[in-house]
Order: structure tokens, then sequence, then C-alpha cells
């Protein structure tokens, strides 16, 4: 586009020098405007609207390229079979080695850990099956501060519980969040019902 442009340019420029035939002076040539011929003029109201589509298209693309960088959801469930995850005798992190949507790559599944990568408010979930036998606590935790929490008290008439909790937050670029199972209880491990999601609401 830009070598088209400087064609039309030069030609336009050589045919100003042709019908001056050299008659006139430096000074002249540089304090009297040159004349325009109509379908010189068509041509350069053409270019113009030209440059400002060309504008237009790159302001368009790297609006879309923005919108892709910025592009975070997340799904995982613990795996591990049918079977209990703890208890353990500190509090520990939850690896949710089952990743089921991770766009953006923003979520580890080897550490459990999802780090932002960008300013803006997240959306974040973590649900749980507690098997009713022991009982189940977890917190979903932003760097090294509790934010919300989820619990089930063991029972001998009611064994098969679900819960969970949901929080919007505002992340700075590399603050992590996790789910952090409390020391000595437990949740049910399988490929679908001990959960974590999230995902980027809006940048800021």
């Amino acid at each position: 586009m830009r070598c088209t442009i400087l064609l039309f340019v030069s030609l336009f420029c050589g045919l100003i020098l042709a019908q001056d035939g050299g008659n006139t002076t430096e000074t002249e040539r540089s304090s009297t405007p040159g004349p325009c011929f109509p379908d010189m003029c068509d041509v350069l109201e053409q270019i113009s609207a030209l440059k400002q589509k060309l504008a237009d298209s790159e302001t368009q693309i790297q609006e879309l390229k923005n919108k892709a960088s910025t592009m975070v959801i997340f799904s995982a469930a613990t795996g591990g079979g049918d079977s209990s995850i703890g208890p353990f005798d500190t509090d520990t992190t939850l690896i949710f080695t089952r990743v089921i949507t991770n766009i953006g790559d923003a979520y580890s599944p080897f550490t459990g850990v999802f780090t932002a990568p960008v300013a803006g408010v997240y959306y974040f979930t973590m649900s749980y099956h507690g098997g009713g036998s022991h009982d189940t606590g977890l917190t979903l935790v932003k760097n090294n501060e509790d934010i919300v929490k989820a619990n089930d008290h063991s029972s001998t008439y009611d064994r098969a519980d679900n819960g969970g909790n949901a929080v919007f937050l505002r992340l700075q670029p590399r603050d992590m969040v996790f789910v952090r199972l409390a020391a000595y209880l437990y949740v049910w491990g399988t490929d679908y019902h001990t959960t974590f999601s999230g995902f980027l609401v809006t940048p800021l």
C-alpha cells in the first residue's frame, strides 16, 4: 500500500514538473500553487481514503490481538480416581490434575496455582465432594490471604455432601490464586466432583 501511494505521488510530481516546462524560477515554483488536474485530484482523494481504511484495519487487527491475548478461562478437577485426598498434617494446596479447559495457560496442573497474566477482575469457583465420613475444609487463597471457605462436617446419616464457594477478585499481574485443603481434613478425588475454575471478567 505504501509503495502504491509513493508511486502516485511521484507521478503527480512528474506531471507538475512537465507542465511547468522549466520556465519558472525555484522561488516561483515554491511560492505558486501547482495546478490540480481533475483526474489527479480524484486519485489523491482515493489515496487518502485508502490510507484511512488501512489505518482502521490496523487498529481492528490490534484490538483483536489484544482481546485474544487477554482471554483467560480454566476449569480443572482433582482426578485421582474414586479415592480420598488427605488428610495431611499441614494445610496443603490441592492440585487439580485433570485439566478440562485452560485457555491462556494461566493455570498450572503441576502446582495447582493460577497466576494472573494481566490486571483485571476475575471470577473463581471451587467445589467439592465430601463423602460424609470425614470433615472437609477448603479455602480459596489469593497469594497468602484467605478469601472464601467451604466446609462440611462428617455425619452418620448424611454421607454424600457436595459444596463450594465463589468470588470475584481484583488481581494484578503475577498474583496467585489456589485452593488449600485444611490440615487433618479431606475431600473426595474424582475426575468430576472436586473442581477449581475461573476466568477473566474484564481487564483493568
